[in-house]
């Protein structure tokens, strides 16, 4: 994921946990199960920047 895609989703996805766990005393706290994995996620994702590195191959020997 690039610097946008990983921003958006990982926004979009922390911010709906947020709110899930906001609104769960007034709805009902079944929103806690989905708000909190959500949340983690989201802060998950935004956070993660090694994934966009790219390793390289080391070659060990040839045929044998």
């Amino acid at each position: 994921m690039n610097l946008v895609s990983r921003t958006l989703s990982g926004g979009i996805m922390a911010l709906i946990g947020v709110v899930l766990v906001a609104v769960s005393p007034f709805v009902g706290f079944v929103s806690l199960i989905y708000g909190i994995p959500l949340f983690i996620i989201g802060l998950f994702i935004l956070f993660n920047t090694k994934e966009d590195k790219i390793e390289q191959i080391k070659f060990r020997g040839g045929k044998k």
